[in-house]
């Protein structure tokens, strides 16, 4: 996951290849309070790792359930029913699946069982409504205490109070499908006798609750349902535990990925694996909406198959009341068609994460786009002369990825640009690693992806920089001066002929190398130490001598530049390697403050040194690089000179970036 301030997205050209999903979000947290409610142990395989499953599993372990997890695979042993705490303050973050639902469920448990409990979350959340639910269960009897605002977290639930269940229970369904789906997980509890729950106004949002019935009858509960206005829990209802449960891949999450096939999916098909035609989430349903703007689907039971069809994309007016979150990808699909689109009954979208249709039409305009909307509706224009744009994600996971979409604005439009995701770690929510999973199926041209440079001398803390530069831009790094270390010790534990320059060559392109974090990997292992052996450095002068080996290293240091950019640091690398870098960095320091340097690694590290000895060493090695015939060590022209003598790695880093921004569109 990108932890980083911004993650700049260069321009995009094409995408195949197969995804699979993470665990969907709304299963997951309805199964791990179904598993909390029921009696014995329930084995969760797929779970989806995320913040809102995280705040989740917190607060089932703060109210006594057993749990055990493994990777995606968690055990929870069950209440059975009974609270084994009676108190405790749970924070919720801004996972709607886990307020609602743990607000009827420990309501109802406190008013039969007796407890204190206190529910809150981000900020964001104590903006979100809860007060239908919170009426609903006043109106049964449960004892409820508003910390904040009324009819908005953070809550107090209280007991014991005696409760009503002989008349039916009635809630509204045209704020939050949630609030019914909390009440249908919660009442089983009480259902001492028939309990009748009515729906006030149009239920919004309707295949959510089909995914909570289908739920409650794995756990033992067959809700009696008349249409969608009432539904009725049986007397004597239990919570059984079927002893195991799959999480099926998240819907939603899936629309990124059909949008991208639709858009850029133009030789072969994004294959996305996890959700298809037997999924019980009713967003599987945007295959039609992206099927009516052009894309071509194939589904199957637990998978989906996406390539271009129509393009440009078609423009549509389309009821999204049935794929509420997933609607969203959408408003950036939009840009990319023939004619205005433009989405109705989306008026959840105000109570979300945050209030999404003001998000998008802000986001969207920053892009160059015409945007309207309303209350319950929204209508976008293609695009067609894009803006540059850093786009604000409202601590939302779905704005944050609906955005990625509009780096392939290079597909429509003869002067692409870069799109910058500010807190691009608000994926965490539901798809920690989306971004990584996006780069693993779309390609860029190889100009259109940035390059940073750093050259210079020996012993001038260009790793570091290197290193933390990377860090702070979520790009990959290139130690250049290694490459000639590893193919040397690649080449002598593969038996070769050191002299066999061919031979040496050959094996480059099957070096299996990465750089992180100041260490060098080979395959799995970590030959950081290996590399820095006097032996191994004469193993690199000796496959150095070879041409061939030369011109395979070349081509390999040019396969390093892959999205979202690369930091490359070397002795040639902003003059032979990368002359097209987007910034160019000299970097240098006296031949004094450097041996100063190498003299505190080598005593931190028990080896003897002489501050004297090591300054006429680089002194003269610099002498020897200046020299050389083939890519002399001197800065590019349109490098930036940056002399860290008197400067912290902190100082130079802060420079570095300085200069990144100023050479950025944004």
């Amino acid at each position: 996951m990108f932890k980083i301030p911004f993650l700049d997205l260069p321009p995009l050209r094409g995408a195949a290849g197969t995804v699979r999903l993470p665990g969907s979000k709304s299963i997951s947290n309805r199964v791990l309070l179904l598993a909390a409610l029921s009696e014995g142990r329930t084995i969760v395989r797929d779970l989806l790792a995320s913040d809102d499953t995280a705040v989740m599993l917190d607060a089932l372990r703060a109210l006594g359930c057993g749990v055990a997890q493994d990777g995606d695979t968690v055990s929870i042993v069950g209440l059975g029913g009974r609270l084994h705490a009676k108190q405790a303050q749970l924070f919720l973050g801004n996972a709607g699946t886990a307020m609602r639902p743990l607000t009827a469920a420990l309501a109802l448990l406190a008013a039969t069982q007796g407890g204190r409990f206190e529910v809150s979350g981000v900020p964001r959340m104590h903006e979100r409504p809860i007060g239908d639910l919170v009426d609903a269960l006043r109106g049964l009897g449960c004892a409820i205490d508003d910390l904040g605002h009324a009819g908005f977290p953070p809550l107090r639930l209280r007991g014991p109070s005696t409760l009503a269940l002989d008349a039916p229970v009635r809630v509204r369904g045209d704020v939050s499908s949630q609030f019914l789906t909390a009440l249908l997980l919660a009442l089983p509890l009480v259902a001492e006798r028939d309990i009748r729950i009515e729906v006030v106004g149009e239920l919004i949002s309707k295949p959510y609750i089909e995914i909570t019935l289908a739920l409650l009858a794995r756990f033992g509960i067959a809700v009696r349902r008349d249409g969608w206005q009432a539904f009725t829990i049986p007397a004597g209802s239990r919570y059984r535990s079927p002893g195991e449960v799959f999480v099926e891949g998240d819907a939603s999450s899936a629309s990124y990925f059909v949008a991208l096939g639709a858009i850029a999916a133009t030789d072969a098909p994004i294959r996305i694996e996890g959700v298809g035609s037997e999924s019980l989430q009713g967003d599987v349903r945007f295959i039609e909406a992206a099927a009516a703007m052009g894309a071509q689907v194939q589904a199957g039971p637990n998978w989906l198959e996406v390539r271009r069809g129509d393009w440009p994309l078609k423009g549509l007016t389309l009821d999204c009341n049935h794929i509420p979150d997933a609607a969203m990808t959408l408003t950036v699909m939009a840009l990319y068609a023939d004619g205005p689109t433009t989405l109705t009954n989306i008026a959840s979208w105000r109570v979300k994460e945050t209030d999404r249709i003001a998000a998008m039409a802000t986001e969207l305009r920053k892009l160059g786009a015409t945007v309207d909307e309303g209350p319950d509706w929204i209508r976008v224009q293609p695009l067609h002369h894009w803006k540059a744009a850093a786009i604000h994600t409202y601590d939302d996971h779905r704005v944050a990825m609906c955005f990625s979409l509009a780096a392939f604005n290079g597909l429509v439009t003869d002067e692409p640009v870069p799109v910058r995701m500010l807190e691009p770690h608000c994926v965490a929510k539901t798809f920690p690693d989306y971004f990584e999973t996006l780069f693993g199926v779309v390609t860029a041209r190889a100009a259109d992806i940035p390059v940073i440079t750093i050259d210079g001398p020996t012993a001038s803390g260009k790793g570091t920089l290197a290193d933390e530069t990377a860090k702070a831009l979520g790009f990959g790094v290139l130690d250049s001066g290694a490459l000639y270390r590893v193919t040397g010790l690649a080449a002598r534990r593969a038996g070769l002929d050191l002299d066999d320059g061919q031979a040496v060559a050959a094996i480059v392109p099957t070096l299996q190398l990465r750089f992180s974090d100041g260490h060098v990997f080979l395959g799995q292992e970590d030959v950081s130490a290996r590399l820095r052996a006097e032996a191994t450095g004469l193993l690199a002068s000796q496959v150095a001598a070879h041409p061939e080996v030369r011109a395979a290293l070349h081509q390999l240091q040019l396969d390093f530049r892959r999205l979202p950019g690369l930091v490359a640091d070397g002795r040639d690398m902003g003059t032979a390697i990368f002359p097209d870098a987007t910034l160019k960095v000299f970097l240098t320091a006296s031949a004094a403050t450097r041996a100063e340097r190498r003299y505190k690694q080598l005593i931190s590290k028990g080896i003897s040194a002489n501050i004297e000895g090591l300054r006429k060493d680089l002194e003269a090695r610099d002498e020897r690089d200046k020299s050389r015939s083939a890519s002399p060590l001197e800065p590019a022209q349109d490098a930036r000179l940056l002399d860290n003598s008197a400067l912290t790695v902190e100082a130079s880093v802060e420079q570095l970036l300085d200069w990144w921004q100023a050479r950025r569109p944004f």
